[in-house]
């Protein structure tokens, strides 16, 4: 089992900015391909971002593009997502995931755990 937590999130204005973060206590997560998904009220949940073991790539989704970059901490056990200039359609749940494949997935069944999510929600 890998143990996420995720946390950071809250309330923004639109053009406004929030880092999510993503922890697991006691592990590295460094050799786990990582990800962010997102699911807004009464929607799918969709793929954000990702990045490879190690943090030499990284993938975003055409909405997040130029706008969140995903990272990874110096304590190696984080995984962070900053996300800019935020619109209203940026509100939704942000889910972390990881996984041990060597390939970074952009599909929900590319990773096999999951956190708890944190709330995002972006007034105009």
């Amino acid at each position: 089992q890998v143990p996420l937590v995720e946390s950071g999130g809250g309330l923004a204005q639109a053009g406004g900015s929030l880092r999510l973060s993503c922890a697991a206590s006691g592990r590295t997560l460094y050799n786990y391909a990582m990800g962010w998904f997102r699911q807004a009220p009464g929607k799918e949940r969709e793929f954000v971002a990702a990045i490879s073991w190690g943090g030499g790539n990284t993938y975003y989704a055409d909405a997040v593009k130029g706008r969140f970059t995903i990272s990874r901490g110096s304590a190696k056990n984080t995984v962070y997502l900053q996300m800019n200039s935020l619109k209203v359609e940026d509100t939704a749940v942000y889910y972390c995931a990881a996984d041990r494949a060597v390939r970074v997935g952009v599909r929900i069944q590319d990773y096999e755990y999951w956190g708890q999510g944190t709330q995002v929600t972006v007034s105009s």
